[in-house]
C-alpha cells in the first residue's frame, strides 16, 4: 500500500532549542527519524520531512533526505501536515503517517501498521497506535495517555485519567493492581485521509481536547473514527528533554547502525 510518511519538524522547542538538528551520532536528530523510517517501509512509500526553517532543509539535502518549508506561526502540527499535503500535491484520498521529528527509534514496521489501519477500517477517518501498560504507575500518571476502544478497535475515549478505572478501588491513588484486561497506553502515531487532515484544522476545538488538552479528542467530538492498532510493545524512547537527549545520544554512541 503506497502512502506518505511526514515527519513534522521546528526548531522552536520550549525544552529543547533546535531539537530537529540535535546530533546523535553524527547525524541531526530528524534526518535520523527518516533514515530509521526508510529502512524498512515498502517501495513507493513517500518520506517527508515538513520543516519550518530553511537550516532543517539544508540539513535534509545533506542526507538526500526530501523536506519542504511550512510556515512558523502554526498552531498546531496538524496545521503543518496539512500545508505539506498542499505543497506536496496530495489528493484527498491518499493517507499520510505523521511521524513525530523526536522519535529516532520509532520501528517501521508500526508504521507499517498504522498506515494499512485506513485500508482496513473505511470508516475510520484516522489511525495509531496502543500498547498494553504493565505497571500501575503508568496507569496512574497524566502524563501516560490511555485509550480504550470498542469491539472494532475504535478508539471511544482517549484520557490523561486512569482509564478504565477500577470500580472496587476506593481512590486512584489506592490502586494496587491493574484492570484486566491491561488497559492501553496511547502511542502518538497517526495515520490520516487527507482529505480529513486538511479539514482537521478548521473543526472547532472540543470542551473536552481542551480539559484534557489531546487534540484527538477534537476528531471523536465531531463524529469521526480513529482505529488503533494494538502492539505488543512499547515504542523507543523519543526525546523531549536534555535527559531523553543524553540517553538516545548513549544508545546511538553504543550502536551506530541504530
Amino acid at each position: 500500500m503506497a502512502y506518505t510518511v511526514l515527519i513534522p519538524a521546528r526548531l522552536a522547542s520550549s525544552r529543547l532549542p533546535n531539537k530537529p538538528l540535535a546530533d546523535l551520532g553524527g547525524v541531526p536528530m530528524v534526518v535520523r527519524v527518516a533514515q530509521r523510517v526508510q529502512g524498512g517501509l515498502a517501495a513507493g512509500t513517500r518520506i517527508v520531512v515538513a520543516g519550518d526553517s530553511p537550516e532543517i532543509l539544508e540539513a535534509c539535502a545533506r542526507f538526500n533526505i526530501e523536506a519542504v518549508l511550512t510556515h512558523q506561526d502554526h498552531v498546531s502540527g496538524s496545521d503543518r501536515l496539512a500545508q505539506a499535503c498542499s505543497l506536496l500535491g496530495l489528493d484527498d484520498a491518499d493517507t499520510v503517517v505523521n511521524v513525530q521529528g523526536d522519535e529516532p527509534l520509532i520501528d517501521p514496521v508500526l508504521v507499517n501498521h498504522v498506515a494499512r489501519l485506513l485500508q482496513d477500517h473505511p470508516l475510520a477517518s484516522m489511525g495509531t497506535a496502543a500498547h498494553p501498560i504493565d505497571n500501575v504507575a503508568d496507569y496512574l500518571n497524566p502524563n501516560v495517555v490511555k485509550v480504550v476502544l470498542d469491539t472494532t478497535n475504535h478508539a471511544l475515549y482517549f484520557s490523561r485519567a486512569p482509564i478504565p478505572f477500577l470500580r472496587d478501588s476506593p481512590s486512584g491513588k489506592n490502586v494496587s493492581a491493574l484492570p484486566q484486561p491491561a488497559p492501553l497506553r496511547h502511542i502518538g502515531i497517526y495515520a490520516y485521509r487527507v482529505g480529513f487532515l486538511r479539514a482537521f484544522p478548521t473543526l472547532s476545538q472540543a470542551p473536552l481536547e481542551i480539559t484534557e488538552a489531546l487534540e484527538q479528542l477534537r476528531a471523536l467530538w465531531h463524529g469521526h473514527r480513529i482505529a488503533v492498532h494494538i502492539t505488543p510493545t512499547a515504542p523507543g524512547p523519543g526525546v523531549d528533554t536534555p535527559e531523553d537527549l543524553a540517553r538516545v545520544r548513549a544508545l546511538f554512541t553504543k550502536s551506530p547502525a541504530l
